[in-house]
């Protein structure tokens, strides 16, 4: 049956107007974006089928365009545009963390990694260059690694820093690859990084992890 065909009060995009999108499933939102289905499947039926082929949203983002299109119902029209919808709100959310902005909501902090570091295939080590009165200066991919390890130089840090002129940071990285839980390694680079920095009397404010929809942050575990 066609979503036109629904009770007006079960269709996404009139549930969306009337409730917000915070109300829809995964699925129900994919359908907004897609419109139609294809034959014997609605937008929502698409939409589930998309979710369950590549696992998660996540991974839906991550797919390259021949596998997107691999999918019924898909292809670089609709490749393209779920591209622009994922850039345009990861600029949204850079906005608000512009330059001249204070980090004063670490949830906006959060989800501007996310968008950022989550659909990425390799591990990235990313720095929010902070000021002294709290607000962000610049924020810098500095190293890049494969899907598992990115090595990180603290000289290269502290060069970056000195370059921005900056009196704090907020390290961010990916696991592209696993949970979001912080490894020895994770501890033991964040550890030496407060050290070093300390001797250019530069804070580390936090160092936070990405892991598809989740985001594990040292600060509040006390590690940070």
């Amino acid at each position: 049956m066609a979503i036109s065909d629904w009770p007006e009060h079960q269709r996404p995009r009139e549930r969306l107007i009337a409730h917000g999108a915070a109300m829809l499933s995964d699925a129900e939102l994919l359908a907004v974006f897609l419109r139609i289905g294809v034959a014997g499947k609605s937008a929502v039926d698409l939409a589930r089928d998309m979710v369950a082929h590549f696992g998660s949203l996540n991974g839906l983002f991550q797919a390259s365009i021949n596998q997107f299109s691999a999918l019924h119902g898909l292809g670089p029209a609709k490749f393209a545009q779920l591209q622009a919808v994922m850039e345009l709100a990861k600029r949204a959310l850079a906005e608000q963390l512009q330059v001249g902005m204070t980090v004063s909501s670490p949830q906006v902090v959060k989800q501007y990694l996310q968008l950022l570091l989550a659909h990425k295939s390799y591990e990235s080590f990313t720095v929010l260059f902070v000021d002294v009165g709290n607000r962000i200066i610049a924020t810098e991919e500095l190293f890049r690694g494969t899907l598992t390890h990115a090595s990180v130089y603290p000289r290269e840090v502290i060069k970056a820093t000195l370059r921005h002129n900056a009196a704090a940071l907020i390290l961010a990285h990916n696991h592209p690859s696993g949970l979001p839980v912080p490894s020895s390694s994770d501890h033991a680079l964040t550890r030496a990084l407060k050290s070093a920095l300390a001797m250019i009397d530069v804070k580390i404010l936090d160092h936070l992890i990405v892991a598809g929809n989740q985001v594990y942050s040292f600060a509040e575990h006390g590690e940070a």
